[in-house]
C-alpha cells in the first residue's frame, strides 16, 4: 500500500495512458469524482486509501452510452486493473474491495455495494450526474448522440413515458431525477437533495422559456 499521494500519481498516470473517453467521462470527471470520494470516504469514515483507488480507476474502461457492452463496462475495469493494483503492493482482500467499489459504482451494472467504500465510491460517481455539471454532461452526451433537446407536444413528459434515446430532456426524467433515491451515505444523500432541488429549478426555467 501506498501513501494517498504518491497512490494518486500512479492511478492518473495509469488512466491518462489507458483510459477511453467521451465528452462526459474525462479526466476532468475522474477528479471531480475523485474529490468528491475523498470528502464523503471523510465524514462517514471509509477507508479513504481504497476509496481513492477505486476512485481514479472506476472509468478505466467506458463504452459509450448506446454501446451493446455498456452495462459491461465496470466488469470490465475491474478486471484491467488488478495487475496495476497487485504491482502497487495491495493485498488480495484490498485488490477484491477496489475492484467491488469499481463495479457497483455502475447504474447499468445494477450491482449493490455491500461495503462502506463501495457505496462511497458510487454516491461520489452519481453526484457528477446531478446539479450543474450533471446537466451539462447531460446536455454534452445529448449532443454527442445527435438527440433532439426535447419532444415538442410533451416536453416535460407529463403525459407520456420518458425516451431519453430520443430526447434529452426526457433523461432528467428518466433517470436523473431518480438517483438522490438511490444515494447509500448520509453525506451523499444531503449533497444529491441540494443538487436534485438545482437541477427542479432548471426545469422550471425552462418550462417558463419555451412554453
Amino acid at each position: 500500500m501506498r501513501e494517498s499521494n504518491e497512490l494518486e500519481r500512479h492511478c492518473k498516470a495509469y488512466i491518462v495512458e489507458r483510459m477511453q473517453t467521451d465528452n462526459a467521462h474525462d479526466l476532468a470527471h475522474i477528479e471531480r469524482v475523485v474529490k468528491q470520494a475523498k470528502r464523503l470516504a471523510q465524514e462517514v469514515g471509509a477507508e479513504s486509501t481504497l476509496v481513492i483507488a477505486a476512485a481514479w480507476l472506476h472509468d478505466v474502461v467506458n463504452y459509450p452510452k448506446d454501446h451493446p457492452k455498456r452495462s459491461q463496462a465496470s466488469f470490465d475495469s475491474a478486471s484491467l486493473v488488478e495487475p496495476f493494483l497487485k504491482n502497487l503492493g495491495f493485498d488480495h482482500s484490498q485488490v477484491c474491495a477496489i475492484q467491488h467499489a469499481i463495479i457497483t459504482h455502475s447504474f447499468s451494472a445494477q450491482v449493490t455495494p455491500r461495503t462502506l467504500e463501495a457505496q462511497v465510491v458510487q454516491d461520489a460517481d452519481r453526484l457528477d450526474a446531478l446539479g450543474a455539471i450533471g446537466i451539462a454532461r447531460c446536455m454534452m452526451v445529448g449532443g454527442q448522440l445527435s438527440r433532439l433537446l426535447y419532444e415538442l407536444e410533451d416536453p416535460f413528459c407529463s403525459e407520456r413515458e420518458p425516451n431519453d434515446l430520443e430526447f434529452t430532456l426526457d433523461h432528467f426524467y428518466q433517470k436523473l431525477l431518480r438517483l438522490e433515491a438511490t444515494f447509500q451515505t448520509h453525506a451523499g444523500r444531503a449533497e444529491a437533495a441540494r443538487r436534485t432541488q438545482f437541477m427542479r429549478k432548471y426545469l422550471e426555467q425552462l418550462r417558463f422559456e419555451i412554453s
